[in-house]
């Protein structure tokens, strides 16, 4: 391709373009690294000169896979594994360890996001870690999400193998027990270790997150370094704000030295160890809401509406009155989801509760955010328990069944998961999320003709909708963006199922 600099006023536009599409800041000082990337984008997508291939960019609506393209012309890939070994180190000594022994009597169960995971070392460092640490891991649920908004980036770290350069800050020993060498001179990743990550692509600025049908929510550790300096500050604070709220109560994220800041993590407590600055998630309010919530049903029978709701844990009233709301022109429900959108799902839960004790309020949209709430929070066994109760009182709302099968899924039980997934399309068959959710499902166990065959089903449904309507029960999830998601899947899946063998 002919390389000729383009006028200041289009590269502006098409930094604004980027930044908007993709999340990608590029200021003026910047404005050649975007010149060159657009020039290999540009190349690989057919276009003879970097002008005519702006004019394109600028003035049509564009795929996917076009998008793709321009993300794996913009994006850097420089990563190894156990980068910043101070980090690790403090992962090793005290992070991790407490997190171990908070879970060990308990639920046994960690999760932890790779935020922006390039080609896959920094996941699979954190799954090497663990298992040092974890002797008997195959007790414990753990999850590790991986994303990133290259789908060339994901794939590589999907097959899992790599070359000396990725290795060159490794601890003496990992590559020897961690990894195989092949006849190229590569080192694959043995099956235990990759088999422990799940990757996915996520664009960190215009996906919905935290979200339970992505399963980014509840994390106990975000590892979230070397992205947020691409972004502008206004997206660098709506990421932040949003992993705030993926962020279960006493949490930890992480981000590079050069990316801490106290403006833009004011809402977390920032913790200062020896070489390392880390944030923590910490809700000093609401201290009585600790204790795990539990319900009596001696007062009722079981369809007796919000009777059969007594909250033994005691509610301090923190809230308005009804008659105050209701002259303020705001329900209870609406102060519920104010709070629940700032990620403050303690007092979202209280609220609702409240709501239900004094008006024995039991709709729908109230089940709904109670469960997600609870399990915003990692409180699987009380979501669980609204949840069936919400199914007890209507048993033929496909939502319902819905939000129990997610709850399932993440408490690890997929064959009651898969069952009230199967009874959410029998109610409703034009319900898409469970489809994809079998789809997934059955992709996790490496059935992919079984997952083929449920995405089609939902690819099929998504096909009647209007690209910009939000899905029921998807965390404002679009029907465009889903069909993205699984042509993503679909194209990715062998490599998918072989990295969970």
């Amino acid at each position: 391709m002919e390389h000729r600099s383009l006028p200041d006023s289009v590269t502006h536009q098409l930094s604004d373009y980027i930044a908007e599409r993709m999340g990608l800041h590029f200021p003026r000082q910047r404005w050649m690294d975007l010149q060159r990337g657009l020039t290999g984008a540009m190349t690989e997508l057919g276009f003879s000169d970097l002008t005519t291939g702006a004019e394109w960019l600028l003035s049509a609506p564009h795929t996917k896979a076009e998008l793709d393209v321009l993300a794996s012309h913009l994006t850097i890939g420089e990563t190894y594994f156990f980068r910043e070994k101070r980090t690790f180190d403090l992962l090793r000594t005290k992070i991790l360890p407490q997190l171990i022994d908070e879970r060990r009597n308990t639920n046994r169960r960690l999760r932890i996001w790779s935020a922006a995971c390039c080609t896959g070392e920094e996941p699979y460092s954190l799954a090497i870690l663990l298992k040092q640490l974890l002797h008997d891991l195959n007790d414990w649920n753990v999850t590790i999400l991986a994303t990133d908004i290259n789908s060339r980036f994901l794939k590589k770290a999907i097959a899992a193998s790599y070359r000396d350069w990725s290795f060159r800050e490794t601890p003496v020993g990992i590559k020897d027990v961690y990894f195989k060498r092949q006849v190229d001179g590569s080192y694959e990743l043995v099956p235990e270790i990759k088999k422990l990550v799940t990757f996915a692509q996520l664009n960190l600025v215009e996906d919905v997150f935290p979200s339970l049908v992505a399963e980014t929510n509840a994390m106990d550790l975000i590892f979230c370094r070397n992205v947020l300096m691409y972004f502008s500050p206004a997206q660098a604070l709506k990421v932040v704000t949003n992993l705030y709220r993926a962020l279960i109560d006493g949490s930890w994220l992480v981000v590079s030295p050069s990316e801490t800041s106290q403006t833009l993590f004011q809402q977390f407590l920032t913790v200062n160890f020896p070489g390392a600055i880390v944030y923590q998630k910490v809700s000093n309010r609401f201290e009585h809401y600790q204790a795990p919530l539990s319900i009596d049903y001696s007062s009722a029978g079981l369809n007796d509406s919000a009777a059969a709701f007594v909250v033994q844990t005691p509610i301090t009233p923190v809230f308005p009155s009804i008659i105050e709301t209701e002259k303020s022109g705001e329900s209870l429900f609406e102060i519920a989801l104010s709070f629940y959108e700032r990620g403050e799902y303690a007092q979202a839960v209280e609220t609702l509760l409240s709501a239900m004790k004094e008006r024995a309020v039991v709709d729908s949209k109230t089940f709904s955010l109670l469960t997600r709430a609870l399990a915003d929070q990692g409180k699987l066994t009380d979501a669980l328990l609204w949840c069936e109760r919400w199914v007890e009182i209507e048993k033929l709302n496909a939502n319902a069944h819905y939000l129990r099968a997610i709850v399932l899924q993440e408490l690890g039980d997929t064959d009651q998961s898969r069952h009230s997934l199967q009874r959410a399309i029998y109610i409703d068959p034009s319900f898409v999320l469970p489809h994809f959710a079998l789809g997934n499902l059955a992709l996790t166990h490496s059935k992919l003709t079984e997952a083929r065959k449920h995405f089609a089903n939902a690819l099929s449904l998504l096909r009647q909708l209007p690209l910009q309507e939000v899905l029921p029960e998807s965390d404002g999830l679009t029907a465009g963006r889903l069909s993205e998601i699984i042509t993503s899947i679909n194209g990715t899946e062998e490599a998918l199922s072989s990295s969970r063998r």
